[in-house]
């Protein structure tokens, strides 16, 4: 059975920029839920000229915290992982404020349509109004005097989903792909199961010292802690064979065998899951259903 050493602990005051390594400050958004932990953990990269990774909500008071943190520097550049609206709706009025250039992810894929929400998508949002100036494609690394970041495109939570990874620290900035405290949601038709899958396996290849994900506390030996993610995904998808077997074939029925553990105020989002998983096992013919899948269609063996 997979064995994630989640961790949920930060020692950190809203509004107040922390120094967590050399290069790295922390700036933590006063928007905490159950899908944001304490909040919005916005990084600012360097000093001097300085980037900053997910400014966040559009949150005056947030967006002031970021600024008072920066004074006297120059913000040269705004990078964002994904249009979550925890994550970029917070650039726009840091540009405005700032002058500075957005450079990150495409803009928001097709999945947080009304259609989308009406099903029972988590409430996280999709910020349809962002545009990068530059758009950070897989592999592109921004270069700056005393920084750089190179662009590491992680489909599965959004279908633009990237992470950064920090040269000089090699450390690699995981936005909501890879999180300490919990699992990530992967929720249809944006969300996909597949790609989710193949872009933890794609950081399986790599060697960075540990992870700064956007909600919660550093992640140390992240190849070990990924495996362990995918080893869960795994047996998640052995548990929804397993419910088929016993016929059991609707996602709520599913969620409470499968999610006994788990508070009922997180079992739509964990249905969202449910849901990927077996889009992604429709398609790769271990489960099937009549017509596309979706949350209310019946699901059975093959």
């Amino acid at each position: 059975m997979a064995n994630i050493p989640f961790k949920k602990d930060v020692t950190f005051e809203y509004g107040v920029a922390d120094q967590i390594s050399p290069l790295i400050r922390r700036v933590i958004a006063p928007n905490p839920s159950a899908f944001t932990l304490h909040g919005t953990g916005t990084y600012i990269i360097g000093h001097g000229q300085v980037g900053v990774i997910d400014p966040g909500p559009n949150d005056p008071a947030h967006i002031e915290a970021i600024l008072n943190a920066v004074k006297g520097e120059t913000v040269s550049h705004i990078i964002i992982t994904h249009t979550h609206s925890d994550h970029s709706p917070g650039a726009a009025p840091l540009k405005a404020a700032t002058g500075a250039h957005i450079w990150g992810c495409g803009p928001h894929g097709h999945g947080r349509d009304k259609k989308a929400i009406s099903d029972g998508a988590p409430a996280e949002g999709g910020d349809m109004d962002y545009t990068p100036d530059t758009l950070a494609n897989d592999g592109d690394t921004l270069e700056t005097k005393d920084w750089a970041l190179q662009a590491v495109y992680t489909p599965g939570h959004t279908s633009n989903h990237t992470c950064y990874h920090l040269r000089e620290e090699n450390t690699l900035f995981s936005g909501d792909h890879v999180m300490g405290w919990s699992t990530t949601i992967v929720s249809p038709p944006d969300g996909d199961m597949f790609r989710y899958m193949e872009s933890l396996r794609k950081l399986l290849l790599r060697s960075d010292d540990h992870y700064w994900p956007t909600h919660g506390p550093r992640i140390d030996q992240p190849r070990a802690f990924v495996g362990e993610l995918v080893k869960h995904r795994e047996e998640r998808e052995e548990q929804i064979a397993e419910c088929l077997e016993q016929k059991i074939g609707h996602i709520p029925d599913m969620v409470k065998s499968m999610y006994r553990e788990v508070p009922e105020s997180l079992h739509s989002a964990a249905a969202r899951s449910v849901l990927s998983h077996l889009v992604h096992m429709v398609a790769t013919h271990r489960a099937a259903c009549d017509g596309e899948p979706g949350p209310g269609s019946f699901y059975r063996t093959v």
